[in-house]
């Protein structure tokens, strides 16, 4: 687990190295080909990542467009829970944490609203029935 201490100079997220080593776990993990679907931070398409990820016949990287909701079922999800959040005071994080999860966890006995956010995209569902 990586920890951001807010020490001078510190990196806060991760490089392509960290990146790397991740897919790197997971492929070991999993054993199979890989594909990633990432946004266009640097870091993400930078070009010491376009080589990592050349170095690595099993892994295939897709970069979404700059700004695509049409892509991004997620996106809806989110909007939703800050909806929800708008007139709560959290004195910690962990507070915040356990809102958030109890938030989704509802969500998962709601899938006309799951699916209602899939709906607005480009994504399609393979599952027949929802409530399985």
């Amino acid at each position: 687990m990586r920890y951001h201490r807010g020490r001078k100079g510190e990196r806060k997220g991760f490089g392509e190295a960290d990146y790397a080593a991740l897919l790197d776990a997971a492929h070991q993990r999993l054993g199979g080909p890989m594909v990633v679907v990432w946004d266009n931070l640097n870091t993400h398409t930078s070009t010491t990542m376009k080589a990592l990820i050349a170095t690595r016949p099993w892994l295939t990287a897709f970069h979404l467009p700059a700004y695509a909701p049409e892509l991004n079922p997620l996106g809806g999800v989110w909007a939703h829970i800050k909806k929800s959040l708008a007139n709560l005071a959290m004195r910690t994080a962990d507070q915040l944490t356990a809102v958030v999860k109890n938030q989704l966890k509802r969500m998962q006995y709601r899938p006309g609203l799951i699916i209602g956010f899939t709906t607005r995209t480009a994504w399609t569902s393979t599952r027949r029935n929802p409530s399985h």
